[in-house]
């Protein structure tokens, strides 16, 4: 299958699953001798479909569509087809997504071209297996190669806006560059600046920088930026800031650093423990998700922490088992292009393979997935074993956090297992979307509870658990287990009714361990029909937030079936609201 005809599959999948043009609530199912088509009752259209079960009671069986009894093939037809059904005010965004698609079908086609070398490198860098990955200057090849995964939900999630080939093959994950960054000298009243502890030794002086003329005296602060947004956004950026003609941008470039899954976090070569989020002015996962560093997320991040290893300190059995990166060290200047979080991993990560949730399915260097070779070495070649052990340590935490009314928004790329010979670890990096439920965090936690003026979305705060049980079905349900459960019987690793079994069984553990605090996640998730599913598409692209009326991209929500449900084993008729 080519790279479009991939795409136009996971494309017209997700317009399905987000209830686009009503694709699935306003369609009857129609059998015809090459299997089940969905046919609109308002539209001149016919979608062929086969049973899925994850997240979705269906999902397209082949890369194209029916219109008005032609035949549409070709991601680029396919879109344009589903545009000229779509409201007038909404065909900006679909023209934004139809860009999209265009730039991710070449980002894909450059993956193909470019895996092999890649791998080769990464075996040149760390050896041939990667369970024996070992550190945090390793730990980086991981990145690169959950970077060649399609993302569970977002079904482009591969294109970055407006970025070429050049800029990919030079900064992003999935090719494993090396590159320096830019730095600015910013007058330090300028700034806004949290963290107690000192900046590392490697941290630039102006002088450093060739910037001593320049910037006289002790007044000054340097901050890095990324090469990307050196250029038109950094200097509109010190325009709307006031530092236009103030803040030095060094000619100079100075620190070598390696980009992480997330393109816009580096780590630090010669200190790889220590990684600087940067703001970059490109969007990903959707137009609207812009991959800048809104101030007040730095903020909601340190106290998210805080809040984490309050829990954590209530709860000894979790002790050297949860492990979490520290996020308080952090500067702005007001703008969400002028701004670094400098991110410090925990000591004693040397000698462990660490390994973000996204890398686990993701093809290795000769072919066999990384959590092959992981389960080779820690859990005696049985990947159900790694996978089963992975499910008690990862729901035990979520669920506990719940018992004191928190959900992270913890997902696959912002959780890693860490493995060594004291067995499996998790640790998380990333607190700034959190929601808390306000009466049983302070019931539980008292007076070691953050207050709610230590965060900056009002959003995170609320007296009801369905914002708690939808994000905590959202991330550690669907992505950190569920599309795992799915994602290793479509590889064969074991039969998905198995694998579902196990993954209930063990939430069900989970949730029973927390008592009465577990009743709405029983409810909510355990026992519902139906299921919130990530509406991404949508709230981040094809329509705007007063279309969509989407208060966050990433917390919008449609439904999809409940694969936890006994009844829901896969392999029985797909049910649900299709008609």
């Amino acid at each position: 299958m080519t790279a479009d005809e991939q795409l136009t599959l996971r494309v017209l999948s997700a317009l399905l699953r987000e209830d686009v043009l009503g694709l699935r609530t306003r369609s009857s199912a129609q059998e015809r001798a090459d299997g089940r088509w969905l046919v609109p009752a308002d539209a001149p259209l016919a979608l062929p479909v086969t049973a899925e079960g994850f997240q979705s009671e269906y999902a397209a069986r082949l890369p194209l569509l029916e219109l008005d009894g032609r035949t549409v093939t070709g991601l680029d037809a396919v879109v344009a087809a589903l545009t000229a059904l779509a409201e007038a005010e909404d065909r900006p965004g679909w023209a934004a997504f139809a860009e999209e698609c265009r730039q991710t079908l070449a980002t894909m086609e450059l993956h193909e071209r470019a895996r092999d070398e890649v791998h080769a490198r990464l075996t040149d860098l760390y050896g041939a297996d990667p369970a024996d990955w070992t550190g945090p200057a390793a730990a980086l090849g991981h990145d690169t190669l959950a970077a060649y995964l399609d993302h569970p939900v977002y079904p482009t999630a591969r294109g970055r806006a407006g970025l070429d080939e050049a800029q990919l093959r030079s900064y992003a994950p999935e090719f494993h560059p090396a590159f320096e960054l830019r730095w600015l000298a910013v007058p330090t009243d300028a700034l806004t600046t949290h963290g107690e502890h000192p900046l590392p030794s490697w941290w630039p002086t102006p002088a450093w920088l060739g910037l001593a003329d320049a910037c006289p005296g002790d007044g000054w602060t340097t901050l890095p930026v990324h090469p990307l947004t050196v250029g038109t956004a950094l200097e509109e950026a010190l325009a709307a800031t006031g530092l236009a003609g103030r803040a030095v941008l060094a000619d100079r470039p100075y620190l070598t650093v390696v980009p992480t899954l997330s393109m816009r976090t580096v780590a630090v070569a010669d200190d790889p423990s220590c990684h600087l989020k940067l703001p970059l002015a490109t969007a990903t996962l959707g137009r609207l998700n812009r991959r800048t560093i809104k101030p007040g997320t730095l903020l909601d991040g340190a106290a998210g922490q805080r809040l984490v290893e309050a829990v954590l300190a209530r709860e000894p059995r979790f002790a050297d088992r949860i492990l979490h990166a520290d996020e308080q060290s952090w500067a702005h200047a007001g703008h969400e292009l002028l701004a670094v979080l400098l991110r410090r991993y925990p000591a004693g990560l040397e000698r462990a393979v660490t390994v973000p949730l996204a890398a686990l399915l993701a093809p290795a260097p000769g072919g066999r997935l990384v959590l092959d070779h992981l389960a080779d070495r820690f859990h005696g070649g049985d990947p159900l074993a790694l996978y089963d052990a992975l499910l008690e340590l990862l729901l035990d935490w979520q669920a506990t956090l719940f018992g004191y009314g928190v959900a992270l928004e913890s997902h696959q790329q912002n959780t890693s297992l860490v493995l060594d010979g004291n067995g499996l670890r998790l640790l998380y990096k990333d607190d700034d979307g959190p929601r808390v439920h306000t009466a049983r965090l302070t019931a539980t936690l008292g007076e070691l509870a953050p207050a709610r003026e230590e965060f900056d979305d009002a959003r995170i705060f609320g007296e009801d658990d369905r914002p708690l049980t939808d994000l905590f079905t959202t991330i550690t349900g669907h992505l950190c287990t569920g599309a795992l459960a799915f994602g290793l019987a479509a590889h064969g690793r074991a039969g998905l009714d198995e694998l579902l079994a196990l993954l209930r069984k063990r939430l069900a553990e989970a949730v029973d361990r927390i008592g009465p605090a577990g009743a709405a996640l029983r409810t909510d998730l355990l026992e519902a029909e139906r299921l919130p599913v990530k509406a991404m598409v949508t709230a981040g692209t094809l329509l705007s937030k007063q279309r969509s009326g989407a208060a966050d991209v990433n917390k919008h929500y449609t439904t999809g079936p409940n694969y936890l449900l006994e009844q829901a084993i896969p392999g029985r008729s797909p049910a649900g609201d299709t008609r």
